[in-house]
């Protein structure tokens, strides 16, 4: 096996063990949105049955209660959390999964020719759906794979898993497609143009962009760089929508030699950064795609003996990775700021939602995004 498959398939193996062993968040409920009345709990003895009887409620009520049912109030759900808690309480997940017919686990597919195992926009995202599912006794199984679509096909025939995860979407994404047609539950971490009613969860992508834009334009840019993410993709074209918006509301004809797209690495970055500042006139401001991407724009200003913020402004997307703080870099960075971790969170709270029978297609969520100028932006230079 190479070097790369060796460190592929440990990477994996990490992942999985770190999703199906992981610890729940401390003062989260513990059970999903699952209507259970069920004896037979784990932990220090403590059942559903002996839990409700030291509150003095019914099983029932303290199974909604713990499943977020809306008609159970929330001092009553708050003072139920705490108990299970206190007590250690733990529901029993075989009696569960008998109960409501499902097997208890989420599926993501990967291609085998991607990146996105060893990207750390989807080790965040995975590590804010694997810890709040974790809550809840749901795995979250991994399937990296050549053929995508026949990946589908088999975990819908298998029935190994309850719902899945599609991200990264394309405008017409045939996963989406596939999906509604084999009836198997999906919600998509983005948003495709597709018609078909299904689950999504996105950021403003096109507002972000946008706003970065704008906000170089106010301080008297005019040719502003936009380094984006692979062609091809939703997210893609509404921020290079968001960047052509704001040049042509102020009368600037967008460049097509000033925007690139690519994975967005440091590297991808560099060579971003090296290309654009070959350019006569060049560009006097970068918007980029992610804060791993700004490193390598960075490096290259710092190569031509340039000053950020001075000389050459620049504004990143930042998915607030905990090793790459925009206020500890240096000029501090200028970003537009979204948490993926929490974008993951909040897809697994929706995917437990659709399977306690929320409608899919009521599930359409769009984030806002926020505008922070630092160091790294500043007005336009006057020279060439």
């Amino acid at each position: 096996m190479s070097p790369r498959a060796l460190c592929l398939a440990g990477a994996l193996i990490q992942t999985k063990y770190r999703l199906l062993k992981g610890f729940p968040a401390k003062n989260t409920p513990l059970a999903g949105k699952f209507e259970i009345a069920l004896d037979g709990g784990e932990g220090r003895g403590v059942n559903l049955k002996k839990l409700a009887q030291e509150l003095g409620l019914s099983q029932t009520t303290v199974s909604r209660a713990l499943n977020g049912y809306p008609e159970v109030s929330e001092k009553t759900r708050k003072r139920v959390a705490d108990a299970a808690d206190r007590l250690g309480y733990r529901p029993n997940v075989s009696a569960r999964r008998l109960a409501t017919g499902r097997v208890g686990a989420v599926g993501v597919v990967l291609a085998s020719e991607g990146q996105l195992l060893v990207n750390p926009h989807f080790s965040e995202f995975l590590a804010g759906l694997g810890q709040r599912l974790a809550a809840d006794e749901i795995d979250v199984m991994v399937s990296v794979r050549s053929d995508e679509l026949s990946a589908y096909r088999q975990i819908a025939a298998d029935k190994g898993v309850d719902a899945m995860i599609i991200s990264t979407p394309k405008p017409e994404d045939e996963r989406v497609t596939l999906c509604t047609k084999l009836g198997l539950p999906f919600i998509v971490h983005g948003r495709t143009r597709l018609a078909l009613p299904h689950a999504w969860l996105d950021i403003d992508n096109e507002g972000a962009m946008f706003a970065a834009t704008m906000h170089l334009l106010d301080l008297g840019h005019r040719r502003i760089a936009l380094g984006n993410g692979p062609s091809g993709l939703m997210f893609c074209e509404l921020r290079e929508l968001g960047w052509k918006r704001a040049l042509m509301g102020r009368g600037i004809v967008p460049d097509a030699r000033l925007t690139v797209g690519g994975e967005m690495t440091d590297e991808m970055g560099f060579r971003f950064g090296r290309e654009m500042l070959a350019l006569r006139p060049r560009p006097t401001a970068f918007v980029c795609g992610s804060i791993t991407m700004a490193i390598g724009v960075f490096r290259a200003i710092r190569a031509e003996g340039l000053e950020l913020g001075r000389d050459i402004s620049m504004i990143a997307h930042d998915d607030v990775f905990p090793y790459l703080n925009a206020d500890k870099m240096f000029p501090t960075m200028s970003t537009t700021r979204s948490s993926i971790r929490e974008a993951g969170t909040r897809i697994a709270e929706l995917l437990i939602e659709m399977l306690a029978g929320r409608d899919p297609g009521t599930i359409h969520e769009e984030w806002p995004i926020e505008l922070i100028a630092r160091g790294s932006t500043g007005p336009a230079p006057k020279g060439p």
